[in-house]
C-alpha cells in the first residue's frame, strides 16, 4: 500500500484547563512524530500491512528523526528532502478532556513533488492508495495529491481518501474537493467534515449523501459510532468504549488504518468499521498520535 501526505513533528501541549490569555497556564509539552498520513502508515504497519509513505521533510534533524521513526515502526519511507524549507511541525493543544486543537506549519510538506508520488503509486507492488486530504487542501501539495489520484485511477487501484479537516475543506469548497476525489473507492470523514461536504449534520444522512460521490462513504461520529454507506452495503457500529481518554490526536488516523487493514483483507462493512473503532479507541488512550 502507498500512503501519500504529510510527515511532521507534533508539539503536544497538554493542559488541565483553557489557555489563560495574556498570562500563564501550566502545561506538559511533548515532541513526537506526527502528520496524518505518517500516523496512518505507522498504524497500518503495526497490524502487519506492508506500507510505503510518500512525504517530504526538511534537511534538518527533525526530518531525519521522523524518517528514522518510520523505519523503526516498519514503514518503508519514500521521503524526499527539501533543501530550503524545514520539516513540518504541528502545535497540538490538548485540553483536560483530551480534545485537541491543531496549529500546523506545513513547511516542506507543502512542497510534495508529483514525480515522487507517481514513482511510488506507479509501482507494481502497490495495490492500494491512501491519500491524506491535507495533500489536496493545501495549494502547494495539491498537484502531488492529484497526481497520486490520477496514477492510481490509471492503474485501477482501490483508492481511499481521508477528508482531513473541516475548516480547510470549507475554505477550498466542498464541490471542488468532491470533484478532485471523484472516482475514489472510499472516503473517510468525521461528522464535521461530512457536514461540510454534504450540508447535513446527521452523520447517517451525510454518509448516504457522500456515497453519491464515491463508491463507499464512512462517517465517524466519535462516541456515537460510525456509518458505512455505499455500493458494498450499509452498516453502523457502536464506538468501542475507552477506559480513559488521554489524547484524541491521531484517533482518526488509527481508525482509518484499522478499517483499511480489515477491508483490504476481505472484511465486510460491519467488520471493517469494528476494526477501525478498536484502533481509534486504542489511540485515544495513548499520548500522541501513534502506537
Amino acid at each position: 500500500m502507498a500512503v501519500v501526505g504529510d510527515l511532521a513533528t507534533d508539539i503536544v501541549i497538554s493542559t488541565d484547563g483553557p489557555p489563560a490569555v495574556g498570562s500563564d497556564r501550566p502545561a506538559r509539552i511533548r515532541y513526537s512524530g506526527g502528520g496524518a498520513a505518517a500516523n496512518t502508515a505507522v498504524w497500518l504497519a503495526r497490524v502487519g500491512v506492508p506500507v510505503t509513505l510518500v512525504a517530504r521533510v526538511g534537511d534538518d534533524a527533525p526530518g531525519r528523526e521522523r524518517v528514522a521513526e518510520l523505519v523503526e515502526a516498519g514503514v518503508e519511507p519514500a521521503v524526499a528532502v527539501d533543501a530550503e524549507l524545514p520539516t513540518a511541525s504541528i502545535a497540538v493543544l490538548v485540553d483536560g478532556d483530551g480534545e485537541r486543537t491543531m496549529f500546523p506549519d506545513r513547511a516542506a510538506a507543502d512542497r510534495l513533488d508529483p514525480a515522487d508520488v507517481t514513482a511510488v503509486v506507479g509501482r507494481d507492488d502497490v495495490g492500494h492508495l491512501h491519500l491524506s486530504g491535507y495533500a489536496l487542501l493545501d495549494s502547494g501539495s495539491r498537484k502531488a495529491g492529484l497526481a497520486a489520484l490520477d496514477t492510481a485511477k490509471q492503474r485501477g487501484l482501490t483508492i481511499s481518501v481521508d477528508a482531513a479537516s473541516a475548516a480547510p475543506l470549507e475554505a477550498v469548497g466542498p464541490a471542488r474537493f468532491l470533484d478532485w476525489i471523484a472516482g475514489a473507492t472510499l472516503v473517510l470523514a468525521n461528522t464535521a467534515e461530512a457536514a461540510v461536504l454534504t450540508g447535513f449534520a446527521d452523520p447517517s444522512v451525510a454518509a448516504a449523501r457522500l456515497a453519491d460521490a464515491v463508491e463507499i462513504a464512512v462517517v465517524k461520529d466519535g462516541a456515537g459510532g460510525a456509518w458505512w454507506r455505499g455500493t458494498s452495503g450499509a452498516a453502523w457500529v457502536a464506538a468501542e468504549p475507552a477506559r480513559r481518554v488521554v489524547d484524541t490526536t491521531g484517533a482518526g488516523d488509527a481508525f482509518a488504518a484499522g478499517l483499511l487493514a480489515a477491508w483490504l483483507s476481505g472484511a465486510g462493512p460491519a467488520g471493517a468499521l469494528a476494526a477501525g473503532a478498536r484502533a481509534g479507541t486504542l489511540a485515544v488512550g495513548l499520548p500522541g498520535a501513534r502506537p
